[in-house]
C-alpha cells in the first residue's frame, strides 16, 4: 500500500431501540490493490446539494479532536494485532482466486470528499462483467440491487469471499483508512456517491462525520433491514453522538459480527 497511511445532543439513545423510517502495491507482492476509477467524481453529486450543506463540511467532524484520538488508539492497536490474520487471508486470496488479494472503491467520506475504501477482494475478478451479466436474465433481482446496492446469493462472491464477509475479516484493511483519516472506528455506513440522493433531508448528517468501519448500523441487523432503516440509523447515531455511544458500539459489534445469519 501507499504511505498513507459539534455534536448536538448528550443524551445517548438505547443502542437497541428501533428508529423511526424517515420520510495498489506492486503486482508481484500479494497485498495488490485495484485503484478505485472513480476517486475524483465525488463533486458532482455535491454541486447538487444545497450551500447550506455544503458549508457545513468547513466545521470537524463530528467527535472532533477526542473521536480522533480514540479511532487511532484503536485502529493502531487492532492492526497490529491482526496483521498475521490479514496476511493469512491475503495469502489465501492470491492462492484460491488469483488476481489483487486488496481492491479499493471510492465512498463519500465527511464533507463529501472522495477516499479509497479497502477491502480484502472477496469476489471474482471480473465481478462488474458477471454482475451486469446476472441483472440482465435476472430483472427481479435488479430491483433489489437498485433499492440495497447488495444482491443475496450474489454470484460475483467466491466461496472464501463469503466466508470473509460472514466473519467481516473482508473489512479488516478499513484499518488503513482509519488511521488516515478517511474513517472512523464507528460512523455511518461508507456510501457511494450515487446513494447521497438516497439520503433526502438526512445527507447533511451524514457528511458531518466520517464513514465507520461499524456503526448503529451494524449492530441494528446490518443488511436484514431496508435501506430507509439504514439511513434511520446513520441520522440517529450523528445526533446522538457521544464517547459513551461510540463504546457501546464497539462492545456489541463484537456480538454482531458472531450473527453470521445477519452479515453481509
Amino acid at each position: 500500500m501507499t504511505n498513507a497511511f459539534e455534536k448536538q445532543s448528550h443524551h445517548t439513545p438505547p443502542i437497541w431501540r428501533q428508529p423511526p423510517v424517515p420520510v495498489a502495491v506492486d503486482s508481484r507482492t500479494v497485498l495488490h490493490v485495484v485503484s478505485a476509477s472513480d476517486h475524483d467524481s465525488g463533486g458532482a453529486v455535491l454541486a447538487d446539494l444545497s450551500p447550506a450543506i455544503r458549508a457545513g463540511s468547513t466545521n470537524p467532524p463530528v467527535g472532533g479532536l477526542l473521536k480522533r484520538i480514540l479511532d487511532l488508539i484503536i485502529a493502531t492497536t487492532a492492526l497490529v494485532m491482526a496483521a498475521p490474520v490479514m496476511i493469512i487471508v491475503a495469502l489465501l486470496i492470491k492462492m484460491t482466486a488469483g488476481g489483487p488479494a486488496v481492491f479499493s472503491h471510492s465512498r463519500v467520506g465527511f464533507g463529501g470528499k472522495p477516499f479509497n475504501c479497502y477491502k480484502f477482494r472477496s469476489m471474482v475478478a471480473n465481478s462488474e462483467d458477471v454482475l451486469k451479466a446476472y441483472l440482465e436474465v435476472n430483472p427481479h433481482i435488479r430491483t433489489e440491487w437498485e433499492e440495497t446496492h447488495k444482491i443475496r446469493n450474489d454470484p460475483r462472491v467466491t466461496f472464501l469471499g463469503r466466508m470473509l464477509r460472514k466473519s467481516s475479516l473482508d473489512e479488516l484493511p478499513q484499518l488503513y483508512n482509519i488511521i488516515r483519516g478517511d474513517m472512523s472506528c464507528v460512523g455511518p455506513r461508507p456510501i457511494v456517491k450515487e446513494e447521497l440522493l438516497r439520503y433526502g433531508d438526512h445527507v447533511g448528517e451524514y457528511l458531518r462525520t466520517r464513514p465507520g468501519l461499524t456503526g448503529l448500523w451494524q449492530v441494528s441487523g446490518r443488511s436484514s433491514m431496508d435501506y430507509a432503516n439504514r439511513v434511520a440509523l446513520d441520522s440517529q447515531y450523528v445526533r446522538n453522538w457521544s464517547v459513551w455511544f461510540d463504546i457501546a458500539i464497539l462492545f456489541r459489534t463484537v456480538f454482531a459480527v458472531m450473527r453470521f445469519d445477519r452479515a453481509s
